[in-house]
């Protein structure tokens, strides 16, 4: 059962593995993923760069998503995230169709009230251009469609764990704070039940040039009111 997993976890995150170099910078700002350069990401331009942080302006996309997942550990629920995910691309939809691999995976996580109560997180898959107008519906997952949304974004390198994301995604809260980006993100937060959102660009079996991001997204209407 375990080499099974290990398979199937080898396969997916193998399709992100051909990236550019990546410089192990702290500055969590203005590098462009470079597993975007090799795969289809979704688009986005940059509205702002501050002090440890960008704002992102993505165009409307479509993504397939899980169920609530329920989980102490972000890291357990993106795996099983991840399983469902796999065998959705690999054809086990109702279209029997295989879908090509994207990036980033992303996890939006709402943090339980406790440091030992369950937290919830949606693991979901930026669906390819060419299925977004159709995509595969699938038991157990469903679409997310997105209008045009903003996101305060901060990088970080290495793997993402249960103790670092926390301190990354208060790392970005700290860095927008005193700047009208922090009330823009509060007063126009695009899922008020999902504080921050966790993408992952490599496979987990690549040990450098690893990329993941915090996103802090928002509903804006005008760029400039923030500025």
């Amino acid at each position: 059962m375990a080499t099974h997993l290990f398979k199937r976890l080898s396969l997916l995150f193998g399709l992100l593995s051909s990236i550019g170099p990546w410089s192990e910078n702290h500055d969590s700002v203005g590098i462009f993923p470079p597993t975007c350069s090799r795969i289809e990401c979704p688009s986005f331009d940059v509205v702002h760069v501050g002090n440890g942080f960008e704002v992102r302006r993505y165009n409307s996309t479509v993504w397939m998503s899980t169920s609530p997942i329920q989980d102490i550990s972000l890291v357990d629920a993106t795996r099983t995230g991840f399983l469902q995910l796999f065998d959705y691309i690999q054809g086990k939809n109702d279209y029997d169709e295989k879908i090509e691999m994207t990036a980033p995976v992303i996890t939006q996580v709402s943090p339980s009230d406790g440091p030992f109560c369950e937290s919830s997180f949606v693991v979901s898959f930026y669906v390819p251009r060419v299925n977004q107008a159709d995509p595969p519906p699938a038991k157990g997952l469903h679409s997310q469609k997105w209008g045009p949304v903003h996101a305060a974004v901060r990088q970080f390198s290495g793997f993402v764990t249960d103790e670092n994301v926390g301190e990354e995604a208060a790392a970005l809260q700290a860095s927008l704070a005193g700047t009208s980006w922090s009330s823009a993100v509060e007063k126009g937060r695009a899922d008020p039940t999902s504080v921050y959102t966790v993408a992952q660009y490599n496979s987990p079996f690549e040990f450098q040039n690893r990329v993941n991001e915090i996103w802090m997204m928002f509903d804006m209407e005008d760029d400039s009111a923030a500025m």
